[in-house]
Formats: C-alpha cells, sequence, structure tokens
C-alpha cells in the first residue's frame, strides 16, 4: 500500500470521527437549552449552529477522501457496501438539510414552543447519529449485501 493512499485512509477515518464526534456534544446543550432563558439561548443556538456547520464541512472532506480511496482502491463502484453508503449518504444529506436548521430558527421566536422544539432536535440528533453508524458501519465490516 502506497503512503499517500494510507495517507488518504487517515484523512478519512478522521474525518469521520469529527463528523460523528461533535453530535454526542450536541445532548449537552440541549440539556442546558431545557432551562435557558432567551439571552443564553442565543448562545447556546449559535453553538449548535456551529457544530452543525463543523460536522457539515468533515462531512465535504470524508466524501472526498472516500471517492479518492474508491478511485485509488481495490474496491468498485459497484460494490454494494459502497452503493449502500452512498445510498445513505443522500437520504442523510436531505434529512440533515431539514432536521436542525429550521428548528434552530423556530427556537429563536418568542412564541415558540421550546420543549416541543428541544424535543425534535434531540429526536433529529439521535436520528442523524444512526444513520451516520449505519454507513460507518458499512465502511468498516464492509458485508456482501447481494
Amino acid at each position: 500500500m502506497n503512503e499517500l493512499y494510507v495517507a488518504i485512509i487517515f484523512i478519512h477515518v478522521l474525518s469521520a470521527v469529527v463528523s460523528i464526534g461533535p453530535l454526542f456534544v450536541l445532548f449537552s446543550l440541549l440539556s442546558k437549552m431545557h432551562h435557558s432563558n432567551d439571552h443564553t439561548n442565543k448562545a447556546y443556538i449559535s453553538i449548535f449552529r456551529s457544530i452543525v456547520r463543523l460536522i457539515k464541512h468533515a462531512g465535504h472532506v470524508l466524501v472526498g477522501s472516500g471517492i479518492l480511496l474508491v478511485i485509488m482502491g481495490p474496491w468498485s463502484w459497484k460494490t454494494p457496501w459502497i452503493i449502500s453508503t452512498i445510498a445513505l449518504m443522500v437520504i442523510s444529506i436531505f434529512f440533515l438539510a431539514r432536521a436542525f436548521s429550521p428548528k434552530l430558527k423556530k427556537m429563536e421566536e418568542s412564541n415558540s414552543d421550546k420543549q416541543l422544539l428541544l424535543k425534535q432536535l434531540k429526536t433529529s440528533t439521535w436520528t442523524y447519529i444512526g444513520l451516520l453508524a449505519l454507513m460507518l458501519a458499512l465502511m468498516v465490516i464492509k458485508p456482501t449485501l447481494w
């Protein structure tokens, strides 16, 4: 295995960690948001948005490095676990676009149901973790699906 390929694997794994890890910080943030006032809540929303932005950018690196690994490595685009991972990635992109930003915008409105939105954000976070964990499992296990 050449050194460039190994470096891209490292970048791919690191970007996967950065794509998933910060999601767990959101649970602590959501817990604090339950008891925050409007001023503090704005700061928490800003932090929440920053974490989601970090996750998105890490996802871009993850996709780019994954493409390079398929091009340079022994895997074909027709490999079942790669096709499944790409399908889940497309689903997760659409999910991510609707899961956080609209709810965070509603939280900034004074007449919003804060507790309901926090519950929805928590559910969205767990759902997104589940999608990412499934993609991670496909990449690590590389199962023969068909």
